[in-house]
C-alpha cells in the first residue's frame, strides 16, 4: 500500500462512539441483563458511548492538565475553605452525576427513565463507557454510590432518612457526594492500629479527633469514618464507624480542616488530601464494635468498582491501539497485518477481555447476593477481591503496551495513552494494594467457605468439560494451592492468579457457547495455555491472531 506522509500518517480516534465501536460488548450485555432493560439502556449506552469518545474525552483531558486547587479563606480574610475544580470536571460531574444518575441507579427508580433500580450489571456496564475517557470521576461517583449502600444497609433509619435522599439526587445543587476517610500515617491498610479518636456527646453524636492521611474527594458532602472510642482498647474491636457530614443539620461548616491536596501521579482531576478532625461532629453507624466490618461493605463495593474500571481502561488502550494498527502503516504494509504486531495485539485483548467477563460475572453475583440467593454472597465474597488483585495489575501493562503501538505519539499528553497509563497504576493500591487484597482472596475462604463455593461456580460453567477439556483438573490444582496458601501467605498471589484466571476463562467458554462465538472459545483456551497450564517457554508457537480476529473499532 502507498505509504502515507504528514499529518495523515497519524491516526487520530477523536470522536469515535465506544459503545459502537466495541460490537461484543452489547453481546454480552445480552446475557447479563434482562431484554427489555438493555433495550431500554441501549440509546443512552450509545449516547455515552459518543461522549466518552468526544467530549467526555476533550473534558477529562483539560481536567487532567488543570488541577483542584485549595483556597483556605475568601478574600475578606474569613476561614472558609473550598476546593476550586475547573469547569470541564464540573461538566463531567454532571454527565456522571446529574444526566446519567450513576450514584443513584442502584438506589432508586426513576434515573434513565426506568422506574426500578437498576442491577449492578446495568450500573457497571454504564461504569465501563464512561471510564473510559475519565476515571479520576469514578471515584467521587463509586464512594457516594457505596457510601449510600453501607448507610442503607447499616444505618439508623433516621440518618437515612436525612441522607439517602441527597446522595442518589440527580440535581448538583441538591446533590451530596461520598467519600471515606480511612488512612492514617501509622495505620495505613493496619486498620485496628486506627489512632483518630472518637469522643461521646450527650446529644447522642460523637468529637472526632486526629489525622487522616490520603482522602480522596475530600470536601465531599459526606464521608464514612473509621475512629476508635475514647477509652475503647486495642484492635478492631474498638473502632467504629461514623458518618461525617461537611455541613452540620444547622448549617454551620462542620470542623475539620483539609490540610493540603495531594500532588498525584495520575486521577489528577480528582482532588485528594490530608484531612485533620477538630472535634469534628459525626454519628454513629451501626454497630459500634462491628466498624471495620461494616465500612468492608463500603470498601469491596469500591473494590469491585475498581476492577470495572480497570477493565474500561484496558478496553479503551485495546481500542486506540486497534484503531491505530488498522491505519498506520509501516514498510509498505498497515501495522495489524504484521506477523508480530497482530500477536502483541491479541496479548493485550486476552487480558481485557477476562476482565470483562469477570466484571460481568461479579456484578451478577452482587444481584443474587442482595436477593439473598444461597451461596452468592461467599462467591461475591470471593470474585470481588479477584478481580481487583488481577485486572488492576493487568491494566498497567496493557495500557503500557498500548500506548507503544502509537509510538512517539503516544508519550505525548496530548493523547489519551499517557494518562491512561498514569491513571491505571491506581487501582493496584486504593482500597489495598496487591498483596493486601490477594490476602483477602484467602480471607474470604476462610471466613465464607468461599473456594468450595467458587469450585462449584465454575464447575456449573464449564458445563460437562467439553469446551475446556484441561480446566476440571487445573481447577482442583488451583483450589489445592489456595488451602495450601492459607497456612503459608507467600502463595497468595500464586493462588489468587490461577482463581481469578481459571474463573475468567470457564466464564469466557460459558459466554462463547451462549453467543456461538468461537472466536471467544479459543480466547478460553489460550488464557489456560499461557496462565495456567505448563508450557516451555523455549517452545516455538505462532500465536499471531488470526484473520477477524482484530476488528477495526472505526470500522
Amino acid at each position: 500500500m502507498p505509504q502515507t506522509m504528514g499529518a495523515d500518517a497519524v491516526p487520530d480516534s477523536r470522536g469515535l462512539n465506544l459503545w459502537r465501536a466495541d460490537p461484543d460488548l452489547a453481546r454480552l450485555a445480552g446475557l447479563y441483563l434482562p431484554a427489555d432493560l438493555l433495550a431500554h439502556l441501549t440509546p443512552h449506552l450509545d449516547r455515552l458511548g459518543a461522549l466518552a469518545g468526544g467530549r467526555l474525552d476533550e473534558l477529562a483531558a483539560t481536567a487532567d492538565r488543570n488541577p483542584p486547587v485549595l483556597h483556605s479563606r475568601d478574600r475578606r480574610g474569613d476561614d472558609r475553605q473550598h476546593i476550586e475544580v475547573h469547569p470541564a470536571y464540573r461538566e463531567m460531574e454532571r454527565i456522571a452525576f446529574g444526566a446519567h444518575g450513576l450514584a443513584a441507579l442502584s438506589h432508586r427508580g426513576g434515573v434513565l427513565g426506568w422506574p426500578a433500580p437498576m442491577p449492578p450489571a446495568a450500573k457497571y456496564l454504564l461504569t465501563y463507557l464512561l471510564v473510559q475517557a475519565e476515571f479520576g470521576l469514578c471515584c467521587p461517583v463509586s464512594m457516594t454510590d457505596s457510601l449510600a449502600r453501607t448507610l442503607r444497609r447499616f444505618g439508623d433509619p433516621a440518618l437515612v432518612a436525612r441522607y439517602l435522599p441527597a446522595l442518589t439526587s440527580q440535581d448538583m445543587d441538591a446533590l451530596l457526594q461520598g467519600a471515606m476517610f480511612m488512612t492514617e500515617q501509622g495505620a495505613g491498610s493496619d486498620v485496628a492500629a486506627t489512632a483518630v479518636v472518637a469522643s461521646p456527646r450527650p446529644d447522642g453524636s460523637w468529637a472526632l479527633a486526629g489525622d487522616k492521611w490520603f482522602c480522596s474527594n475530600p470536601d465531599a458532602g459526606l464521608a464514612m469514618v473509621l475512629a476508635r472510642r475514647e477509652g475503647a482498647g486495642p484492635g478492631l474491636a474498638g473502632v467504629s464507624l461514623f458518618l461525617l457530614p461537611r455541613v452540620l443539620p444547622d448549617g454551620t461548616p462542620n470542623a475539620y480542616r483539609i490540610l493540603r491536596l495531594k500532588p498525584k501521579l495520575g486521577t489528577r482531576s480528582m482532588a485528594s488530601g490530608e484531612i485533620r478532625l477538630e472535634g469534628a461532629t459525626a454519628f454513629l453507624v451501626g454497630d459500634p464494635a462491628a466498624g471495620f466490618r461494616q465500612m468492608a461493605d463500603m470498601v469491596n463495593n469500591s473494590r469491585l468498582s475498581n476492577g470495572v474500571r480497570a477493565a474500561g481502561l484496558m478496553r479503551r488502550a485495546v481500542t486506540e491501539a486497534l484503531y491505530v494498527a488498522h491505519r498506520r502503516s509501516a514498510f509498505g504494509r498497515r501495522l495489524v497485518e504484521m506477523p508480530l504486531m497482530r500477536r502483541q495485539l491479541a496479548k493485550m485483548l486476552l487480558p481485557m477481555e477476562q476482565a470483562r467477563s469477570l466484571m460481568f460475572q461479579t456484578a451478577e453475583a452482587l444481584r443474587r447476593a442482595d436477593l439473598g440467593e444461597e451461596g452468592a454472597y461467599p462467591l461475591l465474597r470471593i470474585l470481588t477481591p479477584l478481580i481487583k488483585f488481577r485486572a488492576c495489575r493487568d491494566a498497567r501493562r496493557v495500557t503500557g503496551d498500548a500506548m507503544e503501538v502509537r509510538g512517539g505519539c503516544g508519550y505525548i499528553e496530548e493523547w489519551s495513552d499517557a494518562r491512561l497509563l498514569r491513571d491505571a497504576h491506581l487501582g493496584s493500591i486504593w482500597e489495598g494494594t496487591s498483596n493486601i487484597v490477594a490476602l483477602d482472596v484467602l480471607r474470604a475462604a476462610k471466613r465464607e467457605a468461599a473456594l468450595p463455593v467458587l469450585r462449584r461456580h465454575v464447575e456449573g460453567l464449564l458445563g460437562n468439560g467439553d469446551a475446556l477439556p484441561e480446566a476440571p483438573a487445573a481447577l482442583g490444582r488451583a483450589v489445592a494451592l489456595a488451602e495450601r496458601a492459607m497456612d503459608e501467605p507467600a502463595l497468595a498471589r500464586q493462588a489468587a492468579s490461577a482463581l481469578y484466571h481459571l474463573a475468567s476463562a470457564a466464564a469466557m467458554a460459558w459466554e462463547a457457547a451462549r453467543l456461538e462465538d468461537p472466536r471467544r472459545l479459543h480466547l478460553a483456551r489460550l488464557v489456560l495455555r499461557h496462565r495456567v497450564l505448563p508450557r516451555d517457554p523455549l517452545a516455538a508457537e505462532d500465536e499471531a491472531a488470526p484473520e477477524g480476529w482484530l476488528p477495526d473499532p472505526g470500522a
